[in-house]
């Protein structure tokens, strides 16, 4: 189970892991420059510059489905409290942005066969700020999002439409960090009027 820093440390795992497998050539054609980014809404909502990449944008988190999102802290025996656990899916987007639509077309292309190939993210791809249990992993899937949805998704963000493909990382858990004791709760005692 990760820290606070998982969802992010998902993203970026999934943006260093393309970046460092990208390759300057297949089939002896070279394959265009190409970056790979997470993009937050104010980049999206705003004009983009001309730099060819490979856009990754979380639009929506969701409990894991079939199972419990947040287990309550309990007394384990020997009086130690057991740590609340969130399981999160998280929803993204990958879209290319280029010039050239040969550029989109084919780092697209490229993006979709190397997740399809390398569904799994575990420690020797997982950005390590999340502090992530040795057995920890990530399933990255394809996910079937209605155009529609597509469509809203674009235009609540200000930004023109843009070829993409929807993904889902799976079943990301988040502990509870330890806590200190609970402060006391103060209740003011109200004089005569």
């Amino acid at each position: 189970m990760a820290n606070v820093f998982a969802i992010h440390s998902v993203c970026q795992s999934i943006a260093a892991y393309l970046q460092g497998s990208y390759p300057a050539s297949v089939a002896e054609l070279p394959m265009p420059p190409c970056s790979f980014e997470v993009l937050s809404s104010s980049q999206l909502a705003g004009p983009l510059d001309d730099a060819s990449r490979i856009g990754i944008y979380l639009y929506r988190t969701s409990p894991v489905e079939g199972g419990p999102m947040r287990l309550p802290p309990t007394l384990e025996p020997g009086g130690g409290a057991r740590r609340a656990l969130l399981q999160l899916n998280l929803h993204f987007l990958v879209f290319p942005c280029s010039r050239s639509a040969q550029d989109e077309q084919v780092t697209l292309a490229w993006t979709l066969r190397q997740l399809h190939l390398h569904p799994i993210l575990d420690m020797a791809t997982l950005t390590a700020e999340a502090a992530w249990a040795a057995d920890e992993v990530v399933q990255v899937t394809p996910d079937t999002l209605p155009m529609q949805d597509m469509l809203h998704i674009w235009r609540a963000l200000g930004a023109p439409y843009r070829l993409s493909a929807a993904y889902t990382a799976r079943a990301v858990r988040l502990h509870a960090d330890a806590q200190a004791e609970p402060l006391p709760v103060v209740v003011p005692v109200l004089g005569p009027r």
